[in-house]
């Protein structure tokens, strides 16, 4: 099965979303030298709606042509 990729989901267990939003970016940022781990696409859901889908960081593109490292729905501009 060449060419065929695959996702891993890791369950970790927070108490409220800015917790496991928190969680999320730890685990991203510390994992950030992995050249697999795509930090852009990085959400989290509630344990039974798994289905909806709160991204954890920002990801617009910028003048760099590199992706903005900031919380999702930031204030301020992007950078």
């Amino acid at each position: 099965m060449a060419g065929d990729r695959f996702v891993v989901h890791l369950p970790v267990v927070a108490a409220d979303l800015p917790g496991a939003l928190r969680f999320a970016r730890a685990i991203t940022r510390a994992l950030g030298f992995l050249a697999d781990v795509d930090r852009a696409e990085t959400t989290v859901s509630e344990e039974d709606a798994q289905c909806v889908r709160h991204r954890v960081f920002c990801d617009s593109l910028l003048d760099s042509r590199r992706r903005c490292p900031r919380a999702a729905a930031h204030d301020g501009p992007c950078g």
